[in-house]
């Protein structure tokens, strides 16, 4: 029987061509997705339209625990503000590193709490000299953190209503003791932005509760340092209506904050159209930053690309 060896060893080369082919072609596959995922993680995700603001441990499961790492994740995924209600509980060194990461990735600085007043109702009962010192003085710490980390808000949060007093002297007295406060905190430019909180879910007794009341309250004090936070979480549990009560308070408006109801979860996860209400406040030209006060629906990393996905939703418009 005669045997052609030069077809089967041609064969054979055809065989481990078409091996070698098809593993060259797997470990490009596996370099293009190697190469999208480094692409992704070195920041080339689109950035999103509103200056939208997460906060520290919002994304540590993707990005870790130490703040600086967590910084560079929100810009990585497109954010281009943070803000953090806890900044002047921490240390001088720390609060300088995270202005300097923020200025290189040039995101916006946003809200952090210098006055909250929960607990007590001394901001609507007191205004003798004493008092108004110890204002002045919280203001003055604000100011210089506010110059540290380059921030331009502060939330402030009257405090508690009492029941020893007429509603309407309690307002005259808070205006006054805001205005006391507004006078440390116009040289620097600092703006303090007052939050309406809800009763019903979270936070019943407090002074401050709906929009319309802090419109009042910011006309009166005539201030440029001092505005209003929307939370629009809280509004849409104290009163909803919120596109027409945020026009109407339109000029005292100098912050946002936002999570769905019911849960205080991310948008898509309740009855808010924030899709909507995201698209109403960028065609009325806000430049200003929208703070992420809310927590994440899911556990997890995938819980935190929930996130990501349903900003990337709303901010579709």
């Amino acid at each position: 029987m005669k045997v052609d060896f030069r077809s089967a060893e041609m064969n054979n080369r055809e065989k481990i061509t078409r091996r070698g082919f098809m593993a060259s072609a797997a470990a490009a596959a596996v370099a293009v997705s190697t190469a999208t995922s480094a692409t992704r993680a070195a920041g080339t995700s689109k950035k999103f339209k509103l200056k939208y603001a997460p906060h520290f441990g919002m994304f540590r499961h993707n990005a870790g625990k130490d703040p600086l790492d967590q910084l560079q994740f929100m810009s990585d995924q497109g954010f281009t503000a943070m803000e953090d209600n806890g900044m002047m509980r921490k240390s001088t060194e720390l609060q300088e590193k995270i202005a300097k990461k923020m200025s290189r990735l040039d995101m916006t600085m946003g809200v952090f709490v210098s006055f909250s007043g929960f607990g007590n109702s001394d901001m609507m009962t007191q205004t003798d000299r004493e008092y108004q010192n110890h204002l002045r003085a919280e203001m003055k710490k604000a100011v210089e953190l506010a110059k540290r980390v380059n921030a331009k808000w502060s939330t402030v949060v009257p405090g508690n209503v009492t029941q020893k007093l007429e509603f309407d002297y309690q307002t005259a007295n808070c205006i006054e003791n805001l205005k006391v406060m507004a006078g440390v905190c116009e040289p620097s430019g600092l703006v303090m932005v007052l939050e309406s909180l809800n009763w019903w879910a979270n936070h019943p007794g407090l002074f401050l509760k709906k929009i319309p009341q802090a419109y009042q309250i910011c006309r009166a004090v005539g201030s440029p340092s001092c505005k209003i936070l929307d939370d629009l979480y809280h509004q849409q549990i104290s009163e909803g209506n919120l596109i027409p009560n945020m026009d109407m308070a339109w000029e005292e408006i100098a912050y946002f904050q936002m999570g769905d109801n019911p849960g205080r979860k991310e948008p898509t996860t309740g009855e808010i159209n924030y899709k909507n209400i995201f698209k109403h406040i960028y065609e009325k030209g806000f430049k200003g930053v929208l703070g992420m006060e809310h927590g994440n629906s899911k556990p997890g990393k995938q819980g935190e690309m929930a996130v990501i996905e349903a900003y990337r939703a709303c901010d579709d418009f």
